[in-house]
């Protein structure tokens, strides 16, 4: 479906792709991860967030969750294009973060 790197580049993969970062937030998805999620972090929290759902597994601040519930909603598209990109093995899209 997607223009992906080759097998050979496995290694590149080893990394957890950043894919927005706003307001101290960090967004990222793994690779191979399911159901389709998120992972989020903001100073020493994190959660993920499915992204069909908005079902959060672990615990965050009300604001900065309000925060990421947010960009969510703006980028919700973006979100499942990144995760069909990552079950193909290909690398992700940036997404903006909020203004």
């Amino acid at each position: 479906m997607f223009p992906c790197l080759s097998t050979s580049g496995a290694s590149a993969w080893a990394k957890t792709p950043v894919i927005s970062r706003f307001y101290g937030i960090v967004v990222f998805l793994n690779y191979n991860d399911h159901p389709p999620h998120f992972h989020v972090r903001y100073q020493d929290q994190e959660v993920t967030v499915e992204i069909h759902s908005g079902l959060v597994t672990g615990t965050m601040s009300k604001r900065a969750l309000q925060l990421v519930f947010e960009w969510m909603e703006e980028h919700r598209a973006e979100l499942v294009e990144n995760w069909e990109r990552a079950r193909e093995r290909c690398p992700l899209l940036a997404i903006p973060p909020l203004p």
